[in-house]
């Protein structure tokens, strides 16, 4: 830490004398660039309820970032294109591991993807029906999908990064990322983007060029007028074609020399989506206000090849082998509605929201080897839907107390009502068929065996919030503010949390601020309940293996426990400075998490004599389970500068650097949740290095955007730190190395109404570090996918865009 904190310091100073000697040119009337992170006065509602706040004046830190931004690049993915914005961000593209191959998750400062809260202007967004249970970033973690909505539909996002649990509840402990709706009674616009990657694929076998990934995003929004308020439509389609980027097959004997068999890459993809925002003033001040969004995803990716010489292939079907592909439909909703205006002198909102994912799998070009040739090709293989009803009030006011600024306080209720539903798939997707007896067969569809019957769950729960929060002006410089909120739920009870912060302007342009707050996580219905299991044949018998809910009596038998909430304790300090064009943000965390939730290891029968005799009266050969236990020390810094230099002559340019410093140590582990002796591995050495090395411990962003009459560009540049994406032991770990990513993008406005861009993502097309041959003996994997910044090379694009 001491280590880091230098070099922050060591970057802070450099940059502040840079941007601060920098020549002072005079400001002109024309509107600036838009940055990567916006000005100091932009006002913000993320992490306060004081009307008003900009981002100089909060307590806590809070990036805002405007749609401009994140559509000034390649990628047309929302989560992408934050997280090459936000350095505390990150979003790596996982491949074959199953549906997380399509549905993705993010990471605020190197944390669990859950532990990061999502909102809709100001509202909880609902999660997933995906839980993550294969090897990658977030496993056994079940978070929002960023993705489900485009960047069209919004006017920017506020990520607020600092706990605050007490102020909006679980999962807030990394932070708040809050989508705010773009709000437009007329004009519009529409965009058509092209883009593919041109690259030199090398890896440890060979090397190749690639033309792959082509990628169609068209987008537009309309204004419209509802009365005297606004109605603001958007709506988004893209199709994208599928990437590879695995190694050459090392097995010339089984196929032809040369031969690509796998496929490690993105998934194939299309989808569409649709989104309205509505407000209409009431009488008396009053508002009516409400959106709601719909998206239908279809994507694909593959699973591992089976060669012909495998087991389960059979040659009266696919002759030369098989490549198994998981399809994934994505349909997800959500509606919200409120009224908001003032009360007996309070400021009031009303508000209902409803969310639901629903997530179909399917199984392409695979088989059930049990049937022989009789087999199915394609497979129903069941699906997961996930709902979340939100409903509550807020009530502040302001009163005066002989300050500058009035004291505010506000308080609130809020109830949630969730459910979690598993559906399985048609028989032959998971049945045992009449080659069954064979043991050496696997059971279900080869790559993606479907849900069966016994793993079908319909369940709910609630939970009921209420919180008090006050802001107050000490003096005309110091301010103190304060949040607490105590929450119930109907499965495994009550939680307290709180929150104090205080800020102190040394001058009107330097001020230091400090937060301390406890936040906690709930257990998701999709952690307590999830069950996936295959059947095996032992001793004659079919037997099941796989994943069971901690409160089955099968877990219980193991030791497993009813899932308990997270809870973290959040500490921050930082500071803020502007000096004419230049500002500078400095924030130190810690963040402790105890009692995290994790997906245990495989429990096996053969483990010992003890174990068998608890699993055999299940018929159950082996056995995991989400258990409570794993403690975490999360310790960073974030700097975020700013120099604006507006020119007569060169046009106006905005410099920005922003960088994320981070650390995790893992200081505890799961011990107790095994009644067995001896205790088998619950959680092995790769899932601590996971949470411990699995994104960057250094992210820098330096970008730079200019701008002269009809012309502007954007240059930026990442430098990412080594990732290792670990093993069960060191020698087999795979790292990403240091790498450093240049984006450039130019533009040009035929008229006030039609632009054109052109750029190109990863100029220099860099690569992680490729996995070495002796640790890749089917070639499957060329790159690690733990990467931060994927794996796919040189992406060049062109945008034609269109306002109105």
């Amino acid at each position: 830490m001491t280590r880091t904190l230098r070099n922050v310091l060591t970057v802070s100073a450099s940059t502040a004398a840079l941007f601060a000697l920098a020549p002072q040119a005079e400001a002109r009337t024309q509107q600036p660039p838009t940055s990567e992170v916006t000005a100091l006065d932009e006002i913000i509602v993320t992490g306060t309820r004081v009307q008003g706040r900009s981002r100089f004046e909060t307590l806590a830190p809070v990036d805002v970032v405007t749609t401009e931004t994140l559509q000034q690049r390649g990628t047309t993915e929302f989560a992408a294109a934050l997280a090459q914005t936000v350095p505390a961000l990150s979003f790596p593209r996982p491949s074959v591991t199953d549906g997380t191959d399509s549905i993705r998750p993010a990471t605020l400062r190197g944390l669990s993807p859950d532990q990061t809260l999502v909102l809709v202007n100001g509202v909880r967004r609902h999660a997933s029906a995906l839980v993550n249970v294969n090897g990658s970033v977030g496993r056994g973690s079940a978070a929002v999908d960023l993705n489900a909505i485009p960047s069209t539909a919004l006017d920017r996002v506020e990520v607020l990064r600092d706990g605050a649990s007490a102020q909006y509840g679980s999962d807030a402990i990394a932070g708040v990322v809050n989508l705010r709706l773009r709000e437009a009674a007329s004009g519009g616009g529409a965009s058509v983007t092209y883009g593919q990657y041109f690259t030199t694929v090398e890896t440890a076998r060979g090397e190749r060029d690639e033309e792959d990934g082509q990628t169609v995003t068209v987008s537009g929004w309309q204004g419209l007028p509802l009365g005297d308020g606004y109605l603001t439509i958007s709506a988004e389609y893209l199709q994208r074609d599928p990437t590879n980027r695995s190694d050459f097959d090392p097995n010339p004997s089984v196929v032809p020399p040369g031969s690509v068999t796998a496929r490690l890459g993105d998934p194939e993809v299309e989808q569409w989506t649709v989104f309205a925002n509505a407000g209409v003033p009431l009488s008396a001040g009053w508002e009516a206000y409400g959106w709601a969004g719909y998206q239908d995803r279809e994507s694909e990716s593959a699973a591992f090849p089976r060669r012909p010489d495998n087991v389960n292939s059979v040659p009266a079907i696919y002759p030369n082998g098989f490549l198994p592909k998981i399809g994934v439909n994505s349909e997800d909703v959500s509606v919200a509605g409120g009224v908001r205006g003032e009360l007996a002198g309070w400021n009031a909102d009303f508000r209902v929201a409803y969310g639901r994912n629903d997530l179909s799998f399917r199984t392409e070009d695979s088989l059930n080897s049990t049937y022989g040739a009789a087999s199915p090709t394609s497979f129903d293989s069941g699906g997961l839907i996930y709902g979340q009803l939100v409903y509550g009030a807020e009530f502040s006011r302001g009163f005066d107390v002989g300050r500058i600024d009035p004291l505010t306080l506000s308080w609130g209720l809020e109830g949630r009502r969730e459910t979690y539903e598993i559906i399985a798939g048609q028989p032959e997707s998971y049945n045992r068929g009449p080659l069954g007896g064979n043991t050496s067969l696997a059971s279900g569809a080869q790559g993606f065996p479907g849900f069966q019957p016994s793993n079908e769950v319909d369940v709910d729960r609630d939970a009921f919030a209420a919180f008090v929060e006050a802001d107050i002006p000490l003096t005309d410089r110091w301010r103190l503010a304060g949040a607490v909120r105590a929450e119930d739920y109907s499965d495994f009870g009550g939680v307290f949390t709180g929150k104090l912060s205080t800020r102190y302007e040394l001058t009107p342009d330097f001020a230091l601020r400090a937060t301390v707050s406890s936040g906690f996580r709930a257990p998701s219905l999709q952690q307590q309940y999830f069950t996936s299991t295959a059947s095996v044949i032992q001793d004659g018998n079919i037997v099941e293996t796989g994943t069971f809910p901690a409160s089955s009596p099968i877990a219980q038998a193991l030791g497993a426990r009813d899932l308990e909430p997270e809870k973290a304790l959040n500490l921050t300090a930082g500071l803020v400075w502007r000096a004419g064009n230049f500002d500078l943000s400095v924030d130190a965390y810690r963040i402790e998490i105890d009692n995290q939730i994790a997906l245990s290891e495989l429990i096996n029968r053969s483990f010992s004599p003890q174990v068998a005799a608890l699993l055999d009266p299940f018929g159950v050969q082996a056995a995991r389970f989400f258990l409570n236990g794993v403690d975490t020390v999360t310790e960073g810094v974030d700097v975020v500068a700013r120099y604006r230099l507006p020119t007569e002559a060169a046009g106006d340019f905005d410099f920005t650097l922003a960088a994320n410093f981070n650390d995790t140590e893992v200081t505890a582990l799961p011990d107790s949740s095994s009644v067995l002796d001896p205790v088998p591995v619950l959680f092995s050495r790769s899932r601590v290095e996971s949470i411990q090395q699995g994104t960057p411990d250094s992210k820098i962003v330096f970008s730079t955007n200019w701008s002269l009459n009809q012309w502007g560009a954007t240059a930026r540049a990442a430098y990412y730190s080594d990732v290792v994406q670990p093993s069960n032991t060191p020698a087999n770990d795979l790292h990403t190395g240091d790498n450093t990513i240049v984006d450039i993008e130019g533009r040009y406005r035929f008229t006030d109404r039609v632009a054109l861009a052109i750029g190109v993502d990863n100029v220099f097309d860099q690569y992680p570090d490729f996995v070495p041959a002796a640790l890749n003996s089917s070639g499957v994997l060329g790159f690690p996918f733990y990467s931060p910044f994927g794996f796919n090379g040189r992406y060049a694009y062109a945008r034609l865009s269109l306002n109105w």
